[in-house]
């Protein structure tokens, strides 16, 4: 029987990692992952349940993805040779740091930030350099500039609007780093229909930016779809080492029907916005809380005290939020999807309850 110290056959890059930790539990509502939090539209759940009948499972999928990118296409206007499909964004973020850097390359991002680009990027080898936002959450693009010439960062990633803290950049500071920089500008939209502001126009005068978008917020997370959009150059080289098949035929078929009948899903997200408003006002009234504001479907505050303590007595009482108070940025913060009417006022009553 083999029993080699399996420590000393792991890489060393992988070794010193920490896995992106998923809060989970048995809380009946759940506000932590940022999913829209209303089931499929009506008028989709008969074509979902036909379609799933009729799958050829002995089948692979389009390799190439040409019914979702079709639909992707016509939504956006956008051509087919500008757009790659990802098992999510995620997976797209790990090829586009495959393509564009080598071992021991650097890349950037905001701090505070999405932690997946640090952790793909340390899982291949390469150097993050994390520059710090201000007090608004924001950067000026020259300094930043500045620093991406001092680190030599190959890739840049902006969050747009930044998960965790709600916001989207001034777009002027965005764009003079699209101009300036000699690198690679990965634009993270993931949360685009809710904050409704985009670079995907840019493209087409500026080859260095990718455009990332995800399906996950909006719906269908349990499907992991995922797209970028940028020069047909970039996504020519993306795909020389996409794994083939990498989306499946469930995920690519049915988001195609929901890109093309969205009329349901745009009053879900209508009604998200409402609802995000009235959670931005209420929260607001709480005299211990510093409320960030949102471009998105979450809310971040800062609990004058005690975020631990709130935290537990939520998820004691049905409710899961994200505790982010690990980070030195945001002690104290918590950050809160916003639900369905009734799971938001429940969340508001109990805060009531402890005198927050």
């Amino acid at each position: 029987m083999a029993n080699i110290d399996l420590a000393e056959c792991v890489s060393d890059k992988i070794q010193s990692l920490k896995a992106y930790e998923v809060e989970d539990s048995d809380c009946a509502i759940k506000l932590h992952a940022n999913e829209n939090p209303f089931s499929l539209p009506d008028e989709l759940k008969p074509e979902f349940q036909n379609f799933i009948a009729d799958i050829k499972l002995n089948r692979y999928p389009d390799p190439e993805c040409g019914l979702l990118k079709q639909a992707i296409s016509n939504k956006n206007q956008i051509s087919a040779e500008s757009l790659v499909i990802g098992n999510g964004s995620d997976e797209l973020i790990q090829l586009i740091l495959q393509v564009f850097c080598d071992a021991g390359d650097s890349f950037a991002f905001p701090d505070p930030t999405f932690g997946m680009y640090s952790i793909i990027g340390k899982g291949l080898g390469l150097t993050p350099h994390p520059f710090p936002l201000d007090e608004n959450w924001d950067f000026d693009g020259d300094e930043l500039l500045e620093f991406l010439t001092e680190s030599n960062a190959r890739v840049v990633f902006f969050s747009y609007p930044n998960n965790p803290t709600g916001n989207c950049y001034l777009a002027s500071e965005i764009k003079k780093v699209i101009v300036g920089y000699r690198g690679i500008v990965v634009l993270d939209e993931a949360y685009y229909d809710f904050a409704q502001k985009t670079f995907y126009q840019d493209i087409k005068n500026h080859n260095n930016l990718i455009v990332l978008r995800s399906l996950s917020k909006i719906g269908l997370a349990a499907l992991r779809v995922g797209y970028g959009m940028a020069d047909p150059y970039i996504i020519g080289q993306i795909n020389k080492i996409r794994l083939p098949y990498n989306s499946n035929t469930v995920s690519q078929e049915f988001a195609a029907r929901l890109l093309q009948n969205f009329s349901g899903i745009e009053s879900q997200i209508k009604l998200i916005l409402q609802e995000r408003d009235r959670l931005l006002e209420e929260l607001s009234k709480f005299p211990s809380f510093k409320v960030f504001p949102s471009n998105s479907n979450f809310i971040l505050f800062r609990v004058n005290d005690g975020s631990k303590n709130l935290f537990k007595h939520l998820m004691e009482n049905g409710i899961l939020v994200r505790n982010l108070g690990a980070h030195p940025r945001l002690k104290n913060c918590l950050r809160v999807t916003v639900g369905t009417p009734k799971e938001n006022e429940i969340f508001l009553s109990e805060l009531s309850k402890i005198g927050q």
